[in-house]
């Protein structure tokens, strides 16, 4: 299988895995339009991720064009989701803190199992 269509195939898994995750497990209280705008946003991050993009806030806003307490809402449910690791590093400037994003583990690991069956 060609690399192309290996990467194509990866990012198909991606997304029917991120699709299952969110759809089928709702969060308390959440609405179909937040549900929506997480698998955008998890379609986004992993794009970023595969183009080695640091995943902040800052790079989110950039490339979404959404207000931050637009982007902070959605991947605030998407740590909580657990699909997502938030870490503090420093930012850009060096001198005060940023939230740093990776793609969790176990979402990975999930992926992984995915695509072997």
């Amino acid at each position: 299988m060609t690399s192309a269509l290996k990467k194509q195939m990866h990012n198909l898994a991606f997304s029917g895995l991120i699709l299952h995750e969110i759809l089928d497990h709702p969060l308390e209280d959440e609405t179909p339009q937040a549900r929506l705008k997480q698998v955008g946003m998890m379609t986004i991050l992993y794009t970023m991720s595969q183009a080695h993009q640091k995943l902040t806030l800052s790079n989110i806003i950039e490339i979404t064009e959404l207000t931050r307490s637009g982007v902070k809402e959605t991947v605030d449910l998407l740590v909580k989701r657990g699909m997502l690791t938030e870490t503090m590093v420093k930012n850009s400037m060096g001198r005060g803190t940023a939230r740093q994003f990776e793609i969790s583990e176990d979402l990975l690991n999930k992926l992984s199992s995915f695509r072997a069956s």
